[in-house]
């Protein structure tokens, strides 16, 4: 059963890539015609084991890949559309469900809001990525889909609350809940994240580091639900550290071999999701007809979908709205406070190194600042990328699996469970099937590939200079108080940046004791474009494409020549 299962998410990604369609749509369809199969087994899937085993793996995998700076620079739209608009998402579906249809109670018919929310990216980035979405807006959709599920899922318990306790829907405890959930959250993955990068920063064994890295989300995530916190974004927060921490702490094998591992296992858990998704529709069928009618059910599902694409677009009018006419009057402001600020640097003489030092620091708030207003105008966010963000409301594996942790008994369960799911497939069918067409109308501009090279030239040029400046130039290094042979400082010039490959052959024909001291040298060399390339990234000036380039230039160099 499982060899059937993984030969049939190859075979739906080999054909999703060759068609279009996206894949997540296809393992729905694949999954609903094998459970007509004569002699397929009836396959109960347990949602906590969804919510607790598949979901925390699955959104670290996601959140580690995800640039910090992206996130900080879109925090704002994110967290807009994560928290508050699946909050009013939630409470509206509640209502208005439970208006027209009493016989759900509004907590039940909350539920069901909080379920259908939270947006899932599967599908969104995978059609982004071949069409070639602006980078801008898929940090957004990423962005989103990793923070919603938490919000969604404290709702959610609130909500299963209310319905366990036949009382009504408390407002005023739903936002406690949520502030605590959301504290605690970042407190427990921040430290958790913390804790482990330090532990794998000082072991030098891929194997013993994926392993620790297996263990993170849940590390994170149990003891967050023991404390009524949020488990999934403690997940979030751990991921997103330990991506920012990695670039640092961790070798190139150790991102590498991290990497490959997680995408294969994201793949995989995402793919029998949906797999399942579709398997277990019929029976949610047989189950809901028992107790309400197809028109009824019918109606409960357009409801629904109507409602969350009204409001996907009725809360994206604000945002873009604020940003097509206060923009440029935000970037002037921020122009001249950003003036005033370096007028005041200017001015100040420093006394001692810790005033030095935090002079320092604050040109680079300084130069970080310029960078964020370059960024906004450089790549802002249209009223066509606002259409995509609204149009990319698929939803999928927290729908699926949330929704069938509300407790049976209570009327109406089977109805509201089928409800979401048909909510989620309709969603991938509408806006998955669409989405190429709709993104392919809007005509985004992709950066040419020249453009690309300049960036990655420019950036590997100040890496090289801020190395060369930390270090100091190659005539003047030393070892064991004794400086270079002259013809190996010749050998190794045109191999130190930007060309720091190009001297491979010298390496290996050199002297033995040429050879010690070019590793040595070569180490020092790295590990300052590591410290340059991290202070640049901290400032943003350029795209997170182009600091990851850069970055897989330097992880090549310290395989290649096994520095570390």
């Amino acid at each position: 059963m499982a060899g059937a299962g993984l030969a049939i998410m190859i075979t739906a990604s080999v054909f999703a890539r060759r068609t279009g369609v996206a894949a997540p749509l296809l393992l729905v369809g694949l999954g609903i015609g094998a459970s007509y199969l004569p002699g397929t087994p009836v396959i109960h899937v347990e949602p906590e084991l969804i919510l607790a085993g598949v979901l925390p793996p699955l959104l670290y995998s996601s959140a580690v890949q995800l640039p910090v700076l992206d996130v900080r620079r879109n925090v704002s739209l994110i967290a807009w559309q994560s928290v508050v608009m699946v909050i009013v998402s939630a409470l509206a579906i509640g209502a208005l469900v439970h208006a027209l249809f009493p016989e759900i109670s509004f907590a039940l018919g909350t539920a069901l809001g909080a379920v259908v929310s939270p947006t899932d990216a599967v599908a969104a980035t995978a059609i982004g990525h071949r069409i070639g979405l602006p980078p801008r807006l898929m940090t957004v959709l990423e962005g989103e889909s990793l923070v919603n599920d938490a919000s969604a899922l404290v709702v959610l318990r609130t909500a299963i609350a209310a319905i366990a306790a036949s009382s009504g829907f408390s407002f005023g405890h739903t936002v406690l809940d949520f502030g605590w959930a959301v504290l605690g959250a970042v407190l427990i993955g921040l430290l958790v994240g913390w804790l482990t990068a330090l532990l794998r920063q000082r072991l030098d064994d891929p194997v013993l580091n994926t392993t620790i890295s297996f263990a993170v989300p849940f590390l994170a995530y149990f003891p967050a639900e023991e404390v009524h916190a949020s488990g999934v974004l403690a997940v979030v927060m751990a991921g997103l550290l330990t991506g920012a921490l990695g670039s640092k702490r961790f070798s190139a094998r150790d991102r590498q071999t991290q990497a490959t591992t997680w995408t294969t296992i994201s793949f995989i858990l995402e793919s029998a999701v949906f797999l399942a998704m579709g398997y277990q529709l019929p029976e949610l069928v047989d189950a809901a007809r028992a107790e309400t009618t197809t028109a009824e059910i019918t109606g409960l599902v357009l409801l629904v979908v109507g409602l969350l694409i009204v409001l996907r677009f009725a809360g994206l009018a604000w945002p873009a709205l604020r940003e097509r006419f206060g923009r440029k009057d935000r970037n002037e402001q921020t122009r001249a406070k950003l003036g005033q600020f370096e007028e005041q640097l200017d001015s100040m003489t420093p006394a001692g190194q810790r005033e030095e030092n935090r002079l320092a620091w604050a040109r680079r708030r300084l130069a970080r600042g310029r960078a964020d207003v370059e960024f906004e105008e450089r790549e802002p966010i249209t009223g066509r990328g606002y259409v995509v963000v609204g149009w990319a409301g698929m939803r999928g594996v927290v729908t699926v699996a949330a929704v069938q942790t509300i407790p049976g008994g209570a009327p109406h369960v089977d109805t509201v469970v089928l409800a979401a799911f048909l909510v989620a497939l309709i969603t991938l069918v509408l806006f998955g099937l669409t989405l190429p067409m709709v993104i392919n109308r809007m005509s985004f501009a992709a950066e040419s590939a020249e453009e690309k090279r300049d960036s990655v030239q420019s950036l590997l040029r100040r890496v090289g200079e801020g190395a060369i400046d930390t270090l100091g130039p190659l005539e003047e290094q030393t070892i064991g108080g004794e400086r270079l042979d002259p013809e190996l400082v010749t050998t190794m010039k045109d191999r130190i940046v930007p060309g720091l490959v190009s001297g491979s052959s010298q390496l290996r024909n050199a002297k033995p004791d040429s050879f010690e001291q070019m590793m040595i040298v070569q180490r020092r060399y790295l590990d300052a474009m590591r410290d340059a390339l991290g202070a640049e990234r901290s400032i943003g000036a350029y795209s997170s494409a182009t600091y990851r380039q850069v970055e897989s230039l330097l992880d090549a160099i310290e395989q290649r020549f096994g520095t570390r």
